[in-house]
């Protein structure tokens, strides 16, 4: 799995116009599923998010998780992040998750991190999704289970 996380002052996914998911502070997670992932991949994802330190305490410095700061999950299934561009000018996604498996994980990823006690905001697997957020910091980290 590979996760592109960015820390947000807010966020939201519509489709064809209409709002699915919004979130105030928190978490915008790009999701990409490979069909080799399973729930290895969700437990270590799910586990690394959920205690990453990345809000700022009352001396400026990177140390509080999600949960301190009462933050959100916005999750959006991103297949691109899979993206081959070693030849020609059009990407491949080969390397991507076929779709029912993709989706089921990116499902029961979302649950997972729902169970820790997280208010998880989503997209629509498979559509064409408009995101908006503010990224504090900047801050965004990749996650990659294949490097961990």
């Amino acid at each position: 799995m590979r996760v592109v996380l960015q820390r947000v002052t807010n966020g939201q996914v519509s489709i064809d116009g209409q709002l699915r998911g919004k979130i105030g502070v928190g978490f915008v997670l790009l999701v990409g599923v490979a069909d080799s992932d399973g729930e290895a991949e969700i437990e270590y994802l799910a586990n690394k998010i959920a205690k990453i330190r990345l809000f700022t305490d009352d001396a400026g410095k990177m140390n509080l998780n999600l949960a301190a700061v009462n933050g959100a999950i916005l999750s959006i299934s991103q297949f691109t992040l899979y993206a081959n561009t070693a030849k020609g000018n059009r990407p491949s996604f080969i390397g991507a998750g076929k779709p029912d498996h993709a989706n089921q994980i990116y499902q029961q990823f979302n649950a997972k991190l729902a169970s820790l006690g997280f208010d998880v905001q989503t997209g629509v697997f498979g559509a064409d999704m408009q995101v908006e957020l503010t990224n504090d910091g900047p801050v965004t980290i990749q996650f990659d289970t294949d490097n961990k």
